[in-house]
């Protein structure tokens, strides 16, 4: 393989870096290295992640600076070309793929490469955050998912990085999420997309300091990354590592968190923001009514998006934003057979029992009395505190009146609080000798539970149970398996317990449990700590609230728990209803059994209810709810004023929402680039104006992975049934091999948990059969063991396929090229032409067949092809003598250059406009609170620092030869590129510089 790189001073243009492809080798300290990526420095040049190719390092990995250590630039007039003695020129085909492969795809290619190449089902609409990320309407792949709850936002993060890693803009990964989903999102991006992530959890990060130098950054140890949110905000002992970063993607889920200015979890982001290249948003519920802080939400996105952040509309940040609801139509037609329809919610009425009816007397008549009455508290809210508190269960009851007792003597009052204090000790002891058996809700939840779902001894049937409130939950915890008839062990093991007082490694724990088929958990009872992104759905359909959250947007969070994409049953969902007798009674009648309804019919009418009350927040839904129940208003007199502005404080605030919880996202995806702007199609590939799928968007000389991974193997692996144990089987398409040290150095990227679970070190098993890694995947959730698959799907990305690749690409010698004996009149010799941005990323790749005359055809694998180049070709071993083809070189590459030259900016011309659009809105920003020079001057050298620059780096990669043999009449036609161009190049190729 060859590479060359012109310095600045020779090609006349200050470029400020230097060009390393992935996929190249160079020399460093007298060794051979396989470039994986490259980025630019501040100070020390450029940044070249390598893997050892020589000897001495073999697949030793290793980072080096261009400004600080002497490297090697191979010069392609230099190339060697060989002889090629393998069966049907198999090595020479292998190494054009895998550099096929290495080889980033250009910023300028819109159209997704891999999507149809994992473990998820094809959805066009799972699809399209990926595709408007990439679509450059953004200058970088920046956005908000905001898809609502069960839509699949993992999978659509998946591709989108997936898509970027192809783009050799995903090497440095990391991914922030609740603690309580790290798990979850970590084994979705593996068994989905082969996307390893080292989760580093508290513990995780502690491990890993302990083992590294003091005072090294532990995020520099491993360059995908899952961490949480919760073990990040400590800006206090990450801030100065994580500044010490740049990121090639920032993943941060949940990102509704991230709004309130001045909060630790928006002072992470704010770190984070500036030192990504890409970065995706998720959270189902982004807006909290106000425009100001949704404005600071997509600024992080792109500072220019807003020119006034109390006055746009949704179609100011269309290319930042994507929504999409069960009901949208591309949802809903796609979705047909993958989403079983939820059932109704189902209102179980519970009649108060003696013991509850004298609580609602008590709290009629003292605490919440009715028109004219006068409550005993002086603080208005704490009374329906209290009364929620009641009806979660008496344990809840107890733990908010002791807590208020304890509040109330300590204040310097005693006259002023003697009357509460007096109530407040007639209340507790009311509830005192409450237990289970005066408990109407848990009379009712037991039948439930046994008679109508099923569960018990002897089944399978799984339930989730919340409850707002911790007392209940650790309760119900306590009683629920006698009552149930469960007994010993089982009676241990039948029930778990979560809620946001758990460490993050008990709740993954409680998530991994109950969604594994064959451990013994039946019921999970837990708090609201689970409504946000934790997928319950894989083993249960059904759902119980024991007490009712007084907010149409927690309601909707509990329920997309087991009503999401991928349930395969009708979701069902059950209410406890507390009612009473007592007259002026605030049973769960007033308020809890309306949101259920109003929940529901917004879910079915909508997609969702988030938007019903205009208020975006569970917390200030709740809040207003009970301002207005004191005011006197009923709960759909209270829906309807917030939605409506009748109070006049939010007037003309649901207009402005309305566009963007509404069809947002819904239109048709971004054009296709056309066949105007040259690279925009893939390299050697037509381009098209259709849609993802259209055409194929990446070069393959092999018709698939599998066929490519099957030769690699018979290649660099002529005995791999004894050297690596290699087992087929023929049928399923299952590979068992036992990995050599090479692949277990890096599998180390890999969970740990999985690479100890399936003893990957000592065997792997993989397939190209999607339904056997599907199979695998669903059998380890019925495992009690693992919920890891002990199969794994082989994609483009899977370490395996890399470590094979590689494998390939350094079994050609240093500057090496084969000879191929092909269908041709002349020599061919084909050359890869690229040309980068001050960055170092691709902006145009080329690959073409170049004579010696300068006839030039730029779709190297279709040319290939009609060449006869494949695995039938014969190897009739001629060409040894390479004097006369080597001699020609220096023409081939000025005439190659030439003709990139000639071309380029038509072809740059899609990366050009959207730089200079966005280079006209920042000169009319205006961004008062911010340093707007020191600013606008940053954002405008990151536009032009996407602009191609210099001169391109070349690579003769083979040469064509002409069969001596071959005769007019026998065979195909040969191939002729057409006529040569009138006159020889310009452009004079100069020697480049050795060091730097």
């Amino acid at each position: 393989m060859t590479a060359v790189q012109t310095s600045a001073e020779q090609s006349g243009v200050t470029t400020g870096q230097d060009q390393y492809p992935a996929g190249a080798q160079v020399v460093v300290r007298d060794e051979e290295w396989l470039v994986r990526s490259s980025m630019p420095t501040e100070d020390d040049g450029t940044r070249i992640e390598v893997v050892g190719v020589s000897e001495f390092v073999r697949d030793q990995e290793a980072v080096f600076f261009s400004g600080l250590d002497r490297i090697e630039l191979l010069d392609p007039r230099e190339t060697t070309l060989v002889m090629d003695d393998s069966p049907n020129y198999r090595r020479s085909r292998l190494f054009l793929e895998a550099v096929l492969r290495r080889t980033a795809l250009p910023q300028s290619e819109r159209r997704l490469a891999l999507a149809d190449s994992f473990l998820m089902d094809s959805l066009p609409y799972q699809r399209r955050p990926a595709e408007l990320a990439l679509s450059g309407a953004n200058l970088r792949p920046r956005l908000l998912i905001a898809d609502v709850v069960g839509l699949g936002k993992t999978l659509e993060i998946g591709l989108t990085l997936a898509e970027l890693i192809r783009r050799g803009r995903g090497e440095r990964i990391l991914v922030v999420t609740p603690q309580h989903v790290l798990e979850q999102f970590q084994h979705e991006l593996w068994t989905r997309f082969a996307i390893p992530l080292v989760r580093l959890d508290s513990v995780g990060i502690e491990r890993i300091q302990r083992e590294i130098p003091a005072g090294r950054n532990p995020f520099t140890s491993f360059k995908r990354v899952i961490v949480s949110i919760d073990t990040l905000k400590n800006t206090a002992q990450y801030q100065h590592h994580l500044e010490q970063i740049r990121w090639d993607a920032v993943v941060i889920d949940e990102s509704h968190n991230l709004i309130n200015r001045g909060s630790l979890r928006n002072q992470l982001a704010r770190t984070l923001a500036p030192r990504t290249d890409a970065l995706i948003l998720a959270s189902a519920t982004p807006h909290n009514g106000d425009a100001k802080s949704f404005a600071e939400l997509i600024g992080l996105l792109d500072p220019v998006a807003i020119r006034d952040p109390e006055n746009y509309r949704a179609a100011d940040i269309e290319h930042l934003f994507i929504r999409r609801t069960k009901i949208s139509p591309e949802v809903r037609e796609q979705m047909k057979g993958q989403w079983a329809d939820r059932g109704p919610s189902h209102s179980v009425h519970c009649p108060a029992t003696p013991a509850e009816e004298k609580i609602f007397e008590e709290l009629a008549a003292v605490w919440l009395p009715g028109e004219g009455g006068t409550s005993v508290s002086s603080v208005p809210l704490f009374p329906y505190t209290l009364l929620k508190s009641f009806l979660s269960s008496h344990a809840a009851l107890r733990a908010t009146v002791s807590a208020r007792i304890k509040t109330l003597e300590k204040k310097d009052d005693p006259q002023g609080t003697a009357a509460e204090l007096v109530a407040l000790q007639r209340l507790s002891e009311l509830a005192a000798d409450l237990t289970e058996a005066d408990s109407a809700k848990f009379a009712a939840l037991v039948r439930q539970l046994r008679e109508e779902i099923g569960v018990g001894p002897g089944s399978d049937e799984r339930v989730v149970v919340f409850s707002e409130r911790v007392q209940t939950l650790e309760w119900l915890a306590e009683v629920l398996p006698a009552a149930l008839g469960f007994k010993g062990r089982a009676a241990r093991d039948c029930v778990r317990i979560m809620h946001g007082g758990l460490s993050d490694e008990q709740q993954m724990a409680c998530v991994e449990e109950f969604g594994l088929a064959d451990t013994p958990v039946r019921v999970l009872v837990t708090g609201d700590v689970a409504s946000e992104g934790v997928n319950l759905h894989r083993q249960c359909h059904q759902l119980v609230h024991y007490d009712v959250p007084w907010s149409l947007i927690r309601i909707e969070q509990r329920n997309g728990r087991i009503d999401r994409y991928g349930q395969a049953r009708p979701p069902e969902f059950r209410a406890l209803i507390l009612t009473s007798e007592v007259e002026g009674a605030k049973d769960d009648t007033v308020v809890a059994e309306r949101l259920l309804e109003r929940e529901d019919q917004a879910h079915r009418s909508l997609g969702t209810a988030e938007a019903v009350t205009g208020l975006y927040r569970a917390e200030a839904e709740e809040k207003s709810l009970i301002q207005d129940l004191l005011r006197g208003r009923t709960v759909d007199e209270s829906l309807d004023a917030r939605r409506s502005g009748a109070d006049g404080e939010d007037a003309g605030l649901d207009d402005f929402l309305a566009d963007f919880f509404g069809p947002v996202g819904e239109e048709a995806a971004p054009a296709e680039p056309t066949e105007s702007g040259g690279s925009a199609a893939a390299p050697g590939t037509e381009a098209s104006g259709g849609r993802a799928a259209a055409s194929p968007v990446l070069p393959r000389l092999f018709d698939s992975t599998a066929q490519f991974l099957d030769d690699a193997l018979r290649e660099v692996y002529p005995d791999a049934r004894e050297l690596l144990d290699l087992e087929r089987d023929q049928q399923s398409g299952l590979l068992s091999f036992r990995p050599p040290t090479e692949l277990v150095h890096r599998l180390k990227a890999l969970p740990s948990d999985y690479l100890r679970e399936q003893r990957l070190r000592e065997r792997m098993l993989v397939t190209f059969n999607r339904r056997l890694a599907e199979h695998s995947l669903q059998r380890a959730r019925e495992s009690s063991t693992s919920s890891w698959p002990e199969i794994s799907l082989l994609t483009d990305l899977h370490p395996v396929v890399e470590w094979l690749t590689d494998k390939v690409l350094v079994g050609m010698g240093r500057q090496e090229a084969p000879m191929i004996t092909a269908n041709v009149a002349e020599p061919i010799y084909l050359v890869q032409g690229v040309y980068s941005n001050k960055l170092g990323r691709p902006t145009v790749v080329k690959w073409m067949g170049v004579t010696r005359q300068g006839a030039i055809d730029d779709t190297m694998v279709s040319l290939l092809h009609r060449c006869g180049v494949g695995p039938s070709m014969a190897n009739k071993g001629h060409y040894r003598d390479s004097k006369q083809l080597r001699e020609a070189l220096p023409n081939v590459l000025r005439w190659a250059e030439e003709f990139l030259a000639e071309r380029r900016d038509a072809w740059e011309a899609p990366l050009r406009e959207p730089i200079a659009e966005y280079k006209r809105k920042l000169a009319t920003w205006h961004q008062p609170t911010l340093d707007e020079g020191r600013d606008r001057q940053r954002l405008a050298d990151l536009a032009d620092s996407l602009l191609t620059t210099g001169r391109p780096l070349l690579r003769v990669l083979a040469v064509l030869v002409p069969d001596p043999d071959h005769k007019d009449n026998d065979g195909p036609p040969l191939v002729h590129l057409g006529p040569p161009p009138l006159s020889p190049p310009a452009v004079w190729w100069p020697r480049p510089a050795a060091t730097r």
